[in-house]
């Protein structure tokens, strides 16, 4: 069985900085803008990262 917590454990501000390879504080603005939709946070973490 899936656990639904897992897909939200990697929307964390570092691990989004990590991944697009962008800022922290760019990370932590796009989590608390979006909250807790992964699709959000990586499109838009991706638009930065461009």
């Amino acid at each position: 069985m899936s656990d639904s917590k897992g897909a939200s454990a990697s929307l964390t501000p570092i691990a989004v900085a990590k991944k697009y390879r962008i800022s922290v504080e760019d990370a932590k603005a796009i989590v608390e803008q979006h909250g807790d939709d992964p699709k959000a946070v990586h499109k838009a973490a991706r638009r930065i990262a461009a």
